[in-house]
């Protein structure tokens, strides 16, 4: 008898507990949520997504501007200076047109207008430099050496 009144109070305790529980629980304080001021964002440099667009016109200034330095740039140690310039001219187009593709419009300003060279710029041109050089295909001067095949012959290959 002892134990079935020891589980009866048991249950009794529990369902007490948990009435109390859920009762407590139920009392939220949503409106004290509601009146918190929002947080506010923190500055990202890398963020650009807020800029003002930059403009044709201002794109192919850019452009027109910077492969011209690149070139320039890139002729000034050169030894043979009409066959590297046009192999020049290419690669510095194939740059600036990589840049052009994520090109915000402080970096034009400054470029264009107070004549700078702003780090990003020089990390873009970084960046557009390995991969146009990534694209350029291999020397066909030089082959690999591959293997002739040779026929392996075995028992089955004489009777067929």
């Amino acid at each position: 008898m002892k134990i079935h009144s020891f589980t009866k109070n048991l249950f009794l305790v529990a369902l007490t507990c948990s009435i109390f529980a859920l009762s407590v629980t139920g009392c939220s304080d949503a409106e004290k949520e509601q009146k918190k001021t929002p947080v506010k964002t923190v500055f990202n440099p890398f963020d650009h997504s807020q800029d003002a667009p930059v403009t044709v016109a201002e794109k192919h200034k850019f452009h027109d501007a910077f492969a011209a330095q690149c070139v320039v740039r890139e002729l000034k140690n050169s030894v043979n200076v009409e066959e590297d310039k046009v192999r020049f001219t290419k690669s510095c187009e194939c740059v600036t047109t990589f840049m052009l593709k994520d090109l915000t419009d402080e970096e034009v300003e400054k470029y264009l207008d107070e004549h700078e060279n702003p780090r990003s710029l020089q990390i873009k041109f970084n960046s557009a430099a390995y991969h146009c050089t990534q694209q350029q295909p291999i020397d066909k001067g030089f082959k690999t050496y591959q293997v002739p095949e040779v026929k392996k012959e075995g028992f089955f290959n004489k009777l067929f």
